[in-house]
């Protein structure tokens, strides 16, 4: 599909772009979500707590849940002004209380999919850099006092088999490690999806006795975090469930119901190791509760309204496309990071942070599939012809069946296609920003160039104003207090330098968005891939961090000053000593190489006059 879907994408938009059976779905999903959260229109709704007072001097909060048994959403400020009448001046008396205990199960060993979204959602890795890392921990890390090790199985799987050598290791060091209530009394496997291919086992550490804190010292920081994962969601899986004391209490007042909660952690099971992430946080706070009964009467502080509207849905995340095409079956452990390198590579889709948001490219070429191919560039095709295919492996379907079946109808759309676009180029719309050109007034739109992206005004060539796009980092410049942005060198060098050019503060330190407890000023780390301590950069705070001391790799101070002076230059800077430095060497080099040869050529001509002729025989002289 996609060599003979590509080059229609080259004649009518432009070359290199590509299309294909599950990168063209991939950045569907994109754009449909896009779709819908355009489209969405915010309704009205307002919420309702009650803060009460307990007779100890405890205070909490509960929420309205509605009235007589029933449950009832407050749309409009008058319905709320309703409950507040009623309310008011009524005796809040506990309805009911119930108390039991909530058990959670740990999550299964990771397969490719779970691996990839957990790395980023925890340790802000991408789906390539996940596979990279986790490739080198399978194919072998040189451990101290064990030699090289594949730390990891293979981790290209949508298997969640365990081995029983694997389930009685997890056991053994389990009740070892932690206690015996801490294990799970027996190991737990878990269930494979119908589509699942069992060729390899789930993604588990290779030798469970080689604990993160045993391999730490031998393994960069990024493969040590992304063991660890490994390590603990595998420890984790054979544990016992964890264990809260769930409390829930109904407060009546005057036939309207507020209701309230706890869950306190009764025993930790499995969570002293390994909890599973999640893509949206909740940012509710669980609050200890009075000790209530029914029918004690509670104490009303006020009541406390708010108006909210509903939220379209979010864009998605790597890890949530990538849970999303997992679900809907659409391509293979081993291609989704690649899929979405792609689509990202090709600009289809740019990360807004963490989320992933359509391009006006990407939303030209998805609508021309969508027009042209809707029967083929679509998920249910897409995850049918997985189940086709899975079918042709096991001798059920007859492969030259399966391809003349799809063919025939692809071979007569694409061609459809080619004659309805003949003779038209589509044209990708701008992608307008509020930034005003400061030259002629009209909006700069985005552009992208040999080196990416960037801001350009609509008016060229009568206009010829650009300027590149800014990236507002954390923080406020330690010398003026104004925004620091973030920007990119001639040479390609990241650098951090504040928006006011007369300032002239700047540094490849990363701004992060704390501040020094001691001074109040941004706190900087080291810039690279990988955890990084944050540190000061004010040189009259107790907490300053010198430059040589933030982990960056320099010589030693004993070196002469030209030594000294040339480690510190900026990257270009050294760049361009490096190039005189080399230019210099290789004159000096060729001066003494023709020097060498005169004094050779005068030296062989001293010593011809000095030799006798050689005397003429009949062989050689």
């Amino acid at each position: 599909m996609g060599y003979k879907l590509s080059p229609l994408l080259w004649t009518k938009l432009k070359y290199g772009l590509s299309a294909g059976r599950v990168q063209s779905v991939a950045t569907r999903l994109v754009v449909d979500r896009e779709e819908e959260i355009r489209a969405f229109v915010p309704e009205e709704y307002w919420t309702l707590d009650a803060r009460l007072r307990h007779s100890s001097g405890e205070i909490f909060t509960a929420k309205y849940v509605g009235k007589a048994g029933k449950k009832a959403g407050l749309r409009t400020e008058d319905d709320v002004k309703a409950v507040e009448a009623a309310v008011k001046d009524a005796v809040f008396a506990v309805s009911s209380v119930k108390r039991k205990d909530v058990k959670r199960s740990p999550a299964p060993p990771f397969i490719t999919s779970s691996l990839q979204q957990e790395a980023s959602r925890k340790l802000g890795m991408t789906p390539r850099r996940t596979m990279a890392v986790a490739q080198q921990l399978y194919e072998g890390v040189d451990i101290e006092g064990e030699g090289t090790v594949g730390l990891i199985t293979y981790m290209r799987t949508d298997s969640l088999r365990l081995s029983e050598e694997a389930l009685a290791a997890a056991g053994g060091l389990i009740r070892a490690r932690y206690g015996e209530e801490y294990y799970n009394g027996s190991p737990r496997r878990f269930k494979n999806k119908n589509s699942a291919q069992d060729a390899h086992e789930a993604i588990r550490p290779s030798v469970p006795e080689l604990t993160p804190d045993r391999v730490r010292a031998s393994l960069p920081p990024e493969q040590y975090r992304l063991y660890k994962l490994v390590w603990n969601r595998f420890i984790a899986s054979q544990m016992a469930q964890a264990v809260y004391d769930s409390v829930s209490m109904d407060i009546d007042a005057n036939g309207h119901t507020f209701r309230t909660g706890y869950q306190a952690v009764k025993f930790p099971g499995f969570t002293a190791v390994y909890e599973e992430g999640r893509d949206e946080e909740s940012s509710e706070r669980q609050i200890a509760l009075p000790v209530l009964r029914e029918g004690e009467t509670v104490e009303l502080q006020e009541l406390l309204k708010e108006q909210k509207f509903t939220q379209p849905p979010t864009r998605y995340t790597e890890a949530s496309l990538i849970r999303e095409m997992e679900e809907t079956g659409i391509g293979r452990p081993s291609t989704y990071a690649p899929t979405i390198s792609t689509i990202l590579d090709r600009e289809y889709v740019v990360k807004d942070g963490k989320s992933l948001k359509p391009t006006p490219l990407g939303e030209v070429v998805t609508k021309l599939m969508k027009e042209r191919f809707a029967d083929i560039v679509s998920p249910g095709f897409t995850a049918g012809m997985e189940e086709t295919l899975d079918s042709v492996e096991k001798g059920e379907r007859p492969w030259k069946q399966v391809l003349s079946e799809f063919y025939g109808g692809f071979a007569q759309s694409l061609e459809s296609a080619e004659k309805a676009l003949e003779g038209t180029h589509l044209k990708i719309p701008d992608e307008e920003t509020d930034e005003i050109c400061p030259e002629c007034g009209r909006k700069l739109v985005v552009k992208n160039g040999r080196y990416g992206r960037f801001l350009a005004c609509p008016g060229y060539p009568e206009c010829k104003f650009t300027k590149p796009i800014v990236v507002e980092m954390p923080g406020k410049c330690p010398k003026c207090g104004s925004r620091i942005l973030k920007r990119t060198s001639k040479n390609g060098y990241t650098y951090y330098a504040c928006e006011k050019r007369e300032c002239g503060f700047m540094t490849w330190d990363v701004p992060t968005k704390d501040n020094c407890p001691e001074c109040g000023h941004t706190l900087f780390k080291k810039s690279g891939r990988g955890f990084q301590k944050p540190f000061c950069i004010n040189e009259h705070c107790s907490r300053f961090v010198p430059e040589d001391k933030r982990g960056y790799k320099r010589k030693s101070a004993e070196n002469n000053d030209a030594t000294g002076a040339a480690d510190e230059k900026k990257p270009a800077e050294k760049k361009e000593t490096a190039k005189k430095a080399a230019g210099a060497t290789k004159k000096a080099t060729g001066t003494a190489e023709k020097t060498t040869g005169t004094a050779k050529k005068t030296a062989t001509k001293k010593t011809a006059a000095k030799r006798p002729a050689a005397r003429k025989t009949g062989g050689e002289s």
